[in-house]
């Protein structure tokens, strides 16, 4: 009888060691002082509403029963918060993603830098580019004369 209880709370312990979420309690020193000062708060309300008087009068009266009451639900929202965002699991590897963002951003330093990277890249979006040479269709006269002048 004694063995299967022993053996019961091995399996207990092994599914609380594997589950994430306690896993993130055990970690996270914050989530823990979150859940504590909810504690702290919930029961320090609870004994403000266990003093004899009306609970009606004391919610709507007590201004230290509201702050208490206050704090609680702020941690307690704190605590819900964190544990929604407990279970990520670390991805291994870098993968594509990452080999991508590092070839661009290699890519881009390279152009930065090298004028001739950077010809050759405008050259073969854009085409070659053209030289040419500008000729005037306009002739100077031979002869000037100034205006105004007898000739």
């Amino acid at each position: 009888m004694a063995s299967k209880k022993v053996a019961k709370a091995g399996k207990a312990a092994e599914k609380a060691r594997s589950n994430p979420y306690i896993q993130r309690l055990i970690e996270d020193e914050d989530l823990r002082k979150s859940v504590v000062q909810a504690y702290e708060s919930a029961r320090d309300a609870y004994g403000r509403l266990s003093n004899g008087k009306h609970p009606t009068t004391q919610i709507f009266e007590d201004k230290k029963l509201q702050k208490h009451v206050k704090q609680a639900a702020g941690n307690i929202r704190d605590v819900s918060v964190s544990l929604r965002e407990a279970p990520k699991k670390q991805k291994k590897g870098g993968g594509l993603g990452r080999m991508l963002l590092v070839g661009v951003v290699g890519a881009g330093v390279a152009l930065a830098v090298s004028e001739g990277l950077r010809k050759k890249v405008l050259d073969a979006l854009f085409g070659a580019e053209e030289e040419f040479e500008y000729t005037s269709t306009t002739s100077a006269p031979a002869s000037s004369s100034p205006a105004g002048s007898p000739v």
